[in-house]
């Protein structure tokens, strides 16, 4: 089964940058879709960015240009690069593959937005 390990959260200041990383192990080569969801207390959980292979990303419509997706196969691992951060950043950030109709989630890992 398909694993999700994410890494890179913690607290940082308004205006800070934080380098999020989704290792995906258990499966001979990374899925070509990749996402990262966040959760922010008392909200539903929604898309931050999407890569289809190496061409395709996606964003949340509240990223403006701060957040980079990217990925790494040769390092089963997918990157999520924010900048600018914003205490309305402020959630627990999930990484995310569809597969073979099912999803798939990472533990999650807190990102914290504060001075």
């Amino acid at each position: 089964q398909v694993q999700l390990v994410e890494s890179g959260g913690g607290l940082v200041q308004p205006g800070g940058s934080l380098r999020l990383s989704c290792v995906v192990t258990r499966i001979s080569s990374i899925p070509n879709t990749m996402g990262w969801y966040r959760q922010a207390p008392g909200k539903e959980r929604e898309l931050v960015a999407r890569i289809i292979g190496y061409g395709d990303r996606n964003y949340g419509d509240f990223v403006k240009g701060r957040f980079t997706i990217s990925r790494s196969d040769a390092k089963s691992t997918v990157y999520l690069q924010m900048s600018n951060l914003k205490p309305e950043d402020t959630a627990v950030y999930y990484c995310h593959t569809p597969l073979a109709g099912h999803n798939y989630w990472g533990q999650g890992t807190q990102v914290t937005v504060s001075s």
